[in-house]
Order: structure tokens, then sequence, then C-alpha cells
């Protein structure tokens, strides 16, 4: 495994992650499940380790935390996030102060640690000022609550606008921002995020690195039952289309000659970018952890990457 500083901060996280969105608590309940995993990561070499309370309503932290609970604690990086309705409580949900601090508490108790590394701001949330976001991360950071704070899918304005209050007022800026990033999605990262948080050093920890699996090749003939994408008819919409799926096949050529698989190049191709610290990935499976994390340290030279453009951008 290979290590990165998260942005410009001193905090090291591994360049392959395991997250739990979509897996503990939805399609993996089985705890020696969650164990297995959780540990063959961490036997790995990963160290961070990433949720959100609306995972499957708490109990993808609560299945996740179990196991790490085992672990030391100073090992691990461990992140959250807030922002989602987690109830019919009209106070419950969004990045008001009150909803702020009342649910780290709740994260920290299901995910049995005292602190957490990092905790997420999930979205970006309108009726709230700014300044009352950042007091009320600071605020986490200040109680010892969590010893960092970032963005998950905000605009890269609304980034630089929370890094200068902070900085303004002496106050506790972002660090990272968790954006989803791919092949098959790219835009909007390397055109709006990086080209600020880059400048600022607000590291990126990316999500859905693989487009919810199908960098892996699993859809190269036809449709597999049980697979995400086959479930989700919203995501299948975006991803699931005959261009994407040729896409991936053209790719292949490409992994065979590095020995790698096709999730290690797209991991791999993702990671080239220095203003990326991590890639989150899921797993249902050990042998999904042990194909992930051989994506960290690979060098993609400008060959490699010209000849991935010509298939991801054809002219």
């Amino acid at each position: 495994m290979e290590y990165r500083n998260l942005g410009k901060s001193g905090l090291k996280v591994s360049e392959v992650a395991l997250g739990g969105w979509e897996t503990y608590g939805i399609n993996v309940n089985e705890a020696q499940q969650v164990k297995d995993i959780v540990l063959k990561a961490y036997e790995e070499g990963v160290n961070y380790f990433d949720q959100a309370d609306i995972y499957a309503r708490g109990k993808s932290e609560e299945l996740m935390g179990a196991v790490l609970a085992e672990l030391p604690r100073a090992d691990l990086v461990l992140a959250s996030k807030v922002y989602w309705p987690m109830s019919d409580n009209v106070n419950d949900r969004g990045l008001s102060r009150k909803h702020v601090l009342e649910s780290i508490r709740g994260t920290l108790k299901r995910m049995r640690t005292d602190y957490l590394d990092i905790y997420f701001a999930h979205r970006y949330d309108p009726q709230v000022p700014m300044e009352e976001i950042v007091m009320a991360f600071d605020q986490v950071i200040r109680n010892g609550q969590a010893l960092y704070w970032g963005t998950s899918m905000w605009p890269a304005a609304r980034i630089a606008q929370a890094v200068e209050f902070a900085k303004a007022h002496g106050l506790h800026a972002p660090v990272t921002e968790q954006p989803e990033y791919s092949m098959l999605r790219r835009e909007r990262v390397e055109k709006e995020i990086l080209p600020y948080t880059a400048e600022a050093g607000v590291g990126l920890v990316v999500w859905s690195p693989l487009a919810m699996g199908l960098l892996t090749g699993k859809y190269d003939n036809g449709h597999p039952a049980g697979a995400r994408l086959t479930e989700k008819e919203n995501w299948g919409k975006n991803f699931l289309t005959d261009e994407n799926v040729q896409k991936v096949r053209d790719l292949k050529p490409i992994a065979d000659d590095l020995g790698l698989t096709r999730a290690q190049l797209a991991l791999a191709w993702i990671l080239r970018q220095p203003g990326v610290s991590s890639v989150i990935t899921g797993a249902t499976k050990t042998s999904q952890i042990e194909d992930t994390v051989k994506a960290a340290g690979v060098n993609l030279s400008d060959e490699v990457i010209g000849r991935i453009e010509a298939v991801l951008s054809p002219s």
C-alpha cells in the first residue's frame, strides 16, 4: 500500500480506501462477512475507512464500526458524513449547527469510537448560512469529536467560500472534498473541482471510481443477475450504455499489457492525478479487496495514458 497526504494536511491516507456505501447493511448484512472484508482491507494496508450516517440508516456505520473497534485506533483513519434526513424530525437533516452537533454524537456511538479523523458535509446546504456551517464543523473539531472536516459533492465555488471564511476568522477550514470521479464520469472534477482544490491544497477522496462496477468488466457480456447497475435503474441509465460497455471492453488489452485487471487500471488512472489523495472502493467479498489494493503505487506512462484517452475520448 502507498499513502498520500490528505491535501495539504499532515494526515496520511491509503491510496485505496474501503467505504460502506451501498454494501454494509444493504447487500452485506452478515457480521462475519463484514469482518472478513474489513480485516482483509486492514491486512492489505488500507487505513482509511469511509462511512456516512445515511448509509443503510446507520447500519453500515454499526457493522463496520464493530470490526474497526477491535483494531488499534491510531492505525485507522475513520470518516463519516452528515446532511441527509435520518428521521421525520424537521431538524434531523441538513447542515444546521443543531443537526451537525447532534449527528456526530450518533455516528461516534454507532462506530464505537471517541473521535473521527474526518467529518464530511455530505452535500452543500443552501438553507444554512456558510458561517454557520463552517462554525459548526469548527466546533466539532474543537470538541475533539473530529480532527479534520471536509465537503462532499460541493460546488467548487462553495468549497472556496468555506475555505476563505474559515481562514479569515481563524477557524478550521475543510481539507478534503469527496466527489464522484471515474473514467466514465470525469468532466465535473477535471473542469470544475480540481482546478480549485489542487491549488488550494484540498485533497480529493473519490467515490464510485469503478462506475458502480461497470469498469471491472462484469457487464462485458450482458447484465448479470443481482449486479448493482442491473438493479439500479437510475444509475443504469447513466452508466449502462452500449457505448460505455464497449469502452470498458476496449480497455482490456491495455490492462492486459500491463498485467493489471481493469479495476486496477481504472483506479490507477484516477490516482495519476496529484490532487487525488485516495479512491474509495466498495467490497462485498475479500477477493475484491485483494484486487483493488494492487492499484496502489501503479505508475501509468504517458504512452499508456494516451492509449486510455483514445478509448475514453475518441476523436
